[in-house]
């Protein structure tokens, strides 16, 4: 009788036990698991001149701050001139046409702004993720006369 029920106790101790792994392996399957991949970002971007003649460029330094890390986010730049005329690249690569939308390798990078007018001259730069998070950064810079 005692061998019965230590058998019994035993057998129910291990019932328990595959009760339990098998709860832990149920929670922990893949499809179950939620992680975290749309992270919004910030947009830093250092001081730059507020008067340009035509023919100068200014150095635009831009920096993507995310507030999450998912190794396979993917960043885009767009921008649009609503105002005067110029040229807008990514360091010596050729200049970014209105509105097109350029892969970013980096977050952290510098842009190089031509005055072609001698108007001042305004427009916007678009940074979006893979996500559809989006940030606009405004510039505007007025023409700078030249004394001769």
């Amino acid at each position: 009788m005692k061998n019965i029920i230590n058998t019994a106790k035993i057998q129910l101790k291990y019932f328990l036990l595959l009760f339990v792994i098998g709860l832990f392996v149920q929670s922990c399957e893949k499809d179950d698991l939620e992680i975290q991949q749309n992270y919004p970002f910030k947009v830093s971007v250092m001081p730059v001149p507020k008067d340009i003649v035509k023919d100068e460029y200014v150095e635009i330094r831009i920096k993507i701050l995310p507030e999450g890390n998912f190794a396979d986010t993917k960043y885009y730049l767009r921008y649009f001139q609503f105002e005067g005329t110029g040229k807008l690249q990514y360091y010596n690569t050729q200049p970014y046409f209105p509105n097109d939308i350029y892969p970013l390798y980096e977050k952290e990078f510098r842009l190089y702004y031509t005055s072609t007018s001698e108007v001042s001259q305004s427009f916007t730069v678009w940074l979006s993720d893979s996500f559809g998070n989006e940030n606009k950064i405004e510039f505007q810079f007025n023409n700078k006369k030249l004394n001769g």
